[in-house]
């Protein structure tokens, strides 16, 4: 391909027919957007640490569960769930069932990154799958490499696997048939309705593309953990709703946890994870002794956050999980982009939501300006100057964490909380050079 245009053209036209999103589409650029080797590299080991992370996540539950560490952190993770998933994700034959995929998403600084969260039920793993193999096509050397997306999903689920994808999640639907027909024979996208059969000698892989909130309406979920129980489905991410609160780097941050922390991930791996994790606050509506401040706000009371200035309100307010607003760009609010009236009402409205809803709040770190060619809706080529949310994809099998693509969503300058929209670059991420 000589030019720029030819390039996008060549990529619009390798879309499936069926689309890849429903109903959305993108602005396409001609290249992957370039990261140089050593960046690549901090990946990888990014994607051990996160494995290490989760690990611990699931091992200081079932230890507060148990008495083995202070019952408060369960009673945080368990707010708001029912009592029959509270049962499921205890149960002593799941134990040790974890996410095989995890999904950091990155913001890019002028300092490195920083972890805005990290999704263990993340959609555009057949999205980021074809970008690699399109933009792999044209000669760019794609980060994961051109199948690596569709081997990595294989490799966590061998033998195959139904994916069950909600209504709920039905934009995400074209790029799950797309990666199960690349996945091949024994992956297949199934309706929520439908209940798989296996037999404990050849359990059943079961992907679930769908969000435990939704449980409800699912109408195959009961017969789906019966047979998990009995040992003929493999159900993975596991139903373990705990796992999916965002509430988890407050945990992180918590001064009381810190040798825990430290004593199950390493003192090496503990500080590297420090540089990138937020500092987190989990709002507890608790009155504190007399004496007692929130750390870094040097506040009292949650009540004094309602005054904070413009400047000090740089701060971005999240509900922790297990909500229908507690996915995608929903549920997130950022302090200096509301008016002090709504930003107080926000305030008020999450600690009197914490019995059923808890919420955390986060240091909100200025993303950096990068520069990438794009096609503009009128046809000609531009250069937005923009501003990344990363994406890596890790499949964790064989006992580690492999690092199998990117997604990166470059937005306009002026959106701070950056997702998918319309007017934004999708692109894989290549090695520079």
């Amino acid at each position: 391909m000589n030019t720029d245009l030819e390039r996008v053209e060549a990529i619009e036209a390798a879309t499936p027919a069926e689309g890849l999103f429903a109903d959305k589409d993108w602005l396409i650029s001609p290249t992957a957007l370039p990261f140089p080797a050593k960046f690549v590299d901090e990946l990888e080991k990014l994607g051990y640490r996160l494995w290490l992370f989760v690990r611990a996540c699931n091992l200081l539950y079932q230890q507060s569960v148990k008495g083995n560490q202070p019952p408060w952190i369960a009673d945080y993770l368990d707010r708001g769930k029912p009592e029959p998933l509270r049962e499921i994700s205890r149960a002593r034959e799941f134990r040790d069932d974890l996410p095989r995929v995890l999904r950091p998403d990155l913001v890019l600084t002028d300092a490195g990154y920083t972890i805005a969260e990290l999704d263990n039920v993340p959609g555009g793993i057949g999205l980021t799958g074809w970008l690699n193999e399109t933009y792999a096509a044209l000669g760019e050397d794609v980060i994961g490499g051109p199948a690596g997306m569709i081997d990595g999903f294989r490799s966590i689920l061998p033998g195959g696997a139904d994916i069950i994808v909600s209504q709920e999640a039905a934009t995400y639907r074209p790029e799950m048939q797309w990666l199960a027909r690349k996945a091949g024979e024994g992956f297949t996208v199934r309706d929520s309705d439908f209940v798989p059969e296996g037999a404990p000698e050849s359990p059943r892989n079961i992907y679930r593309f769908f969000e435990l909130f939704d449980l409800p309406n699912i109408p195959a979920a009961d017969a789906i953990i019966r047979n998990a129980r009995a040992g003929t489905v493999r159900v993975t991410p596991p139903f373990k709703p705990y796992m999916e609160e965002k509430m988890w780097f407050a945990l992180f941050w918590l001064r009381p946890l810190r040798e825990f922390w430290r004593r199950e991930l390493s003192e090496r791996h503990f500080l590297k994870l420090q540089q990138v994790i937020p500092y987190t606050w989990l709002m507890d509506p608790a009155p504190l002794p007399h004496h007692g401040v929130i750390p870094l706000l040097e506040i009292h009371d949650w009540s004094e956050l309602e005054h904070f200035s413009q400047k000090q309100r740089e701060l971005i307010l999240k509900i922790s999980g297990f909500s229908e607003t507690a996915w995608g760009s929903r549920g997130v609010e950022l302090g200096t982009d509301l008016p002090q009236a709504q930003w107080a009402a926000s305030i008020r409205s999450a600690l009197a939501d914490f019995g059923a809803h808890p919420h955390i709040l986060q240091k909100f770190h200025k993303s950096r300006l990068i520069e990438h060619p794009y096609r503009d809706r009128d046809g000609t080529m531009k250069t937005m100057q923009g501003r990344v949310r990363l994406c890596p994809y890790y499949f964790v099998f064989e006992g580690k964490a492999h690092l199998r693509g990117t997604l990166a969503t470059i937005c306009p300058p002026d959106k701070k909380l950056l997702h998918g929209m319309k007017d934004a670059i999708l692109t894989p991420g290549r090695v520079e050079g």
